[in-house]
């Protein structure tokens, strides 16, 4: 299959309306060819195209800074000597200034398919500012690795953040081209903008559903994705960043764990499994112990949980990360009702509000898990009519 840089770069007539038009591009480090040259390098090598400066999202163009609110600074770039405005920094939007550097913006962020990764707020951004100045967008197309399904709570009105630019579900199953048109719809943005859409993508089909196992890199995206796996299961585990639990930063396995000096993993997941089952399907629990390096608990040894869904238990449309997740929480409040699980600090920017509600676009969640009288069925009550109703508005912008 081909993403869409490797369409733009292989085939003339794509590039042709870019004759003559300076070009920026928007990328991270995972903005790779088929060959692994960053695209940077390659759109900057492309004897018709005139590059004229690059932007980079949250964690940089080189991906370098490891956590959330640790900014990025402006840089010239040494090879190609075009400015690079950083989007994480004393700015998350485009400034004027910025803005006068183009005429069109490429694009070419891989995406985790999750509300909360911020690169899709940057694009909500970077259309808005291109609307305001009468320039291009073009979104070189990359795979959604967390495929289709659709789960979580639709962000209520009043929680609009840097991990939340809409009213959509945490995961919303679209791609980055995809997602940019119903930007453009819901937001009423009079911009001019394309997809490069890729090339032979099948998210329903084994065993990638979603990513192209076997056919393509995994390039970490952010300091902390650095597998399908992580992808699979980060609708879920993202909300860990508002707990006082470590979700496996300072390990080797990442997002893909859950687990604190003081909880019986063991006794975790005979809970979960004793209260939903039917949540835990799609994938296997293992209990395991580790110790961060860096970050929550370091140095300190973790009871934890660790979610696989890169064995032959994997079940794609059955597996629910987000729901796997608050079961945790759940089972943590019943076993041990006074701990303390909520973590109270700024939250990408966002002052007065726990984190758990700002990463959930609403406080739903966390009353439901805090609710002793609250059971599964309640969260379903909740949640699936806004999930109906998500993958009934997103219809008409998917574009594979």
């Amino acid at each position: 299959m081909k993403f869409g840089i490797d369409r733009l770069l292989a085939e003339p007539e794509l590039r042709a309306p870019l004759a003559g038009r300076r070009l920026a591009l928007l990328a991270h480090p995972a903005s790779v060819t088929a060959d692994l040259v960053h695209s940077l390098d390659a759109l900057a090598a492309c004897p018709d195209l005139k590059l004229t400066a690059a932007f980079g999202p949250q964690h940089g163009l080189r991906g370098d800074k490891q956590d959330n609110m640790v900014e990025s600074p402006d840089f010239a770039d040494p090879v190609h000597g075009v400015p690079v405005f950083s989007l994480y920094g004393e700015v998350r939007r485009p400034t004027d200034a910025s803005m006068e550097t183009f005429d069109v913006l490429l694009v070419d962020l891989q995406d985790l398919g999750c509300r909360i990764y911020t690169f899709i707020t940057t694009l909500l951004y970077v259309l808005e500012a291109a609307a305001k100045h009468g320039k291009a967008v073009w979104v070189l197309d990359r795979p959604n690795p967390a495929g289709r399904p659709v789960e979580g709570l639709t962000l209520r009105p009043g929680w609009e953040s840097f991990v939340g630019a809409g009213p959509m579900p945490m995961r919303h199953g679209l791609t980055l081209g995809e997602l940019g048109h119903w930007f453009i719809r819901r937001f009423g943005l009079d911009v001019e903008y394309r997809v490069i859409a890729m090339e032979g993508w099948a998210p329903e089909a084994a065993p990638g559903h979603g990513w192209p196992l076997g056919e393509r890199a995994w390039v970490n995206p952010s300091p902390n994705a650095p597998n399908l796996w992580m992808a699979r299961a980060y609708a879920g585990t993202v909300m860990l960043e508002g707990t006082t639990l470590s979700e496996g930063r300072g390990t080797t396995r990442p997002l893909e764990l859950f687990g604190a000096p003081d909880i019986d993993a063991r006794a975790v997941i005979a809970e979960m499994q004793a209260l939903a089952p039917q949540w835990l399907q799609g994938c296997q629990l293992r209990d395991c112990w580790f110790e961060p390096t860096f970050h929550k608990h370091v140095g300190r040894l973790c009871s934890g949980v660790q979610i696989h869904t890169e064995g032959p238990g994997y079940g794609h449309e059955a597996f629910r990360p987000w729901r796997l997740q608050a079961l945790g929480f759940k089972a943590i409040r019943r076993l041990q009702p006074g701990y303390d699980l909520w973590r109270d600090f700024p939250y990408e920017y966002e002052i007065g509000k726990l984190a758990i509600d700002v990463i959930n676009g609403g406080p739903a969640l966390r009353e439901w898990v805090d609710d002793p009288a609250a059971g599964p069925a309640d969260l379903d009550a909740l949640t699936v009519p806004d999930e109906t109703a998500w993958a009934a508005e997103r219809r008409e912008f998917l574009l594979y």
